[in-house]
């Protein structure tokens, strides 16, 4: 019988309360950025560095990662847009609209942010330029055109479920992309276990997962617009009971 390769009992398990800071630190709603760098500090300090190894290992993440900030130059655009109309004028635009619903407007982003992800695309949409000031608004007034105005509490499913479509084709159809991170990180860890795999085989195998994400979530959709015209043709029979009783 083989030895195992790692003695468990060797395993310094405290670093992990560092995933703890983090959860607790959302929790508590706390400033996010505070929260990830205390966090890394409590990792750093529970795995035996010292304070100024974890500030080099945080600024050296940091240099290396700043492309990924880019994103926020995108903000003070977006911030004028929005100033100067244009969820007001996206919304009214949808409205004219004859024939667009709710479930056919997301179910299309679905599709295509899932086509752009798999090409490698994943920046061309997004929560920030694309599902908050357009996204969620054509959402919101498709809903509203074809069933009337929407309680406060379907105001915000009609936003999360904007939001959840942008994050569902994103990360099943990102895992299409042979170039992406995940799909190499399989190929490296079968690689360590002496299983030589192509990263375009492992690309292809993740497009039935994707197909079935997509339907799933289209699903979801025109569930939640059902449940939005059940309420508003109930509203409707109270409304005309009441006028008849009148």
């Amino acid at each position: 019988m083989t030895e195992p390769l790692v003695n468990a009992s060797l395993v310094n398990y405290w670093p992990l309360i560092g995933v703890a800071a983090v959860v607790l630190g959302f929790a508590l709603r706390l400033n996010p950025a505070l929260v990830v760098v205390a966090a890394g500090f409590i990792t750093g300090l529970a795995a035996k560095l010292s304070p100024l190894e974890v500030l080099d290992i945080l600024g050296k993440a940091f240099t290396e990662k700043r492309f990924l900030l880019l994103f926020l130059a995108t903000l003070p655009v977006i911030g004028l847009l929005e100033r100067h109309g244009l969820k007001e004028h996206t919304q009214a635009w949808i409205a004219r609209l004859r024939g667009a619903t709710m479930t056919r407007l997301l179910v299309i982003y679905l599709f295509v942010r899932q086509l752009l992800s798999a090409l490698g695309l994943t920046s061309v949409g997004g929560h920030p330029q694309t599902v908050r000031p357009l996204v969620a608004p054509m959402s919101e007034a498709t809903a509203e055109t074809k069933h009337g105005t929407l309680t406060d509490d379907e105001r915000e499913r009609v936003r999360a479920m904007a939001a959840g479509t942008d994050n569902v084709g994103l990360f099943f159809g990102e895992d299409i992309f042979i170039a992406f991170g995940a799909v190499l990180l399989i190929q490296a860890f079968f690689a360590d276990n002496g299983i030589e795999l192509e990263p375009l085989k492992i690309a292809l195998w993740g497009i039935p997962t994707a197909i079935c994400a997509f339907v799933i979530h289209s699903w979801r959709i025109h569930r939640l617009e059902r449940t939005i015209a059940l309420r508003a043709a109930r509203d409707a029979a109270e409304r005309a009971s009441n006028k008849g009783e009148a």
